[in-house]
């Protein structure tokens, strides 16, 4: 990904790129389930994805011997780029963590970007003390052998009803996550940067006591008064 790209996504809110990527045809692109584990915490995240995935335990298969295997989460995490995003693919199950504070340690030792699943994580004061940035559905305490098996990493996933490719780009906020497809990239982040300037203006528009009929969304009329402003620097 491109500096400057990362810099313009630094910039924008979930809340816009879920607005152009639905205008661009792609109506799922939000991880449900994946909030900040911090409730309240705003923190923005951006990232090439970096993809795991769990299935259900298998009793023969999810061993606390299996942490040790060359198929690991920890071999995974040892694979991870700086500068990704772990998401991870947990089915939504909310009984075990998937990974703890060790493993979430390591990770921001590595300069991950942060982690997004649609399940659990455990040592949950533990996690938010490593300082990584973690969007998950809350935290608990039973390890992921107890009803998930780990699987593999780097293939494409589905989390939080999300199909992710490994490389798509993760957007992550106080509203939750986003995946823009890796093909689209270049185009959602000029529509989304202009989509937040013209928000802006719009805001000092309601501010200034405007209606927002033929406002929210701009008119012509108020597109060209928008587009005067921008030529003039006051947008």
């Amino acid at each position: 990904m491109k500096p400057e790209i990362k810099s313009a996504l630094m910039g924008v809110t979930t809340a816009t790129l879920t607005t152009v990527l639905l205008k661009k045809g792609v109506r799922f692109c939000y991880v449900n389930g994946a909030r900040p584990i911090v409730p309240g915490n705003f923190t923005r995240i951006v990232g090439p994805a970096f993809t795991l995935r769990f299935t259900p335990t298998r009793e023969d298969l999810a061993t606390v011997d299996s942490w040790s295997s060359p198929r690991s989460t920890r071999a995974a995490i040892e694979d991870m780029p700086e500068g990704c995003v772990a998401i991870a693919d947990a089915m939504g199950l909310t009984t075990a963590g998937i990974f703890g504070d060790i493993l979430c340690a390591r990770m921001r030792v590595k300069g991950v970007a942060g982690l997004v699943t649609d399940g659990m994580v455990r040592d949950g004061q533990g996690v938010i003390g490593t300082g990584l940035p973690v969007f998950c559905q809350g935290y608990v305490a039973p390890a992921s052998v107890a009803a998930l098996n780990f699987v593999g990493w780097q293939e494409t996933i589905g989390c939080g009803g999300v199909t992710v490719v490994p490389g798509d780009i993760v957007v992550a906020d106080g509203d939750g996550a986003v995946v823009i497809p890796q093909a689209m990239l270049e185009a959602v982040t000029e529509a989304a940067v202009e989509q937040e300037r013209l928000e802006g203006w719009i805001m000092k528009e309601v501010n200034k006591g405007l209606a927002l009929p033929g406002l929210y969304p701009a008119n012509a009329e108020h597109k060209a008064r928008y587009e005067a402003d921008k030529a003039a620097g006051r947008a």
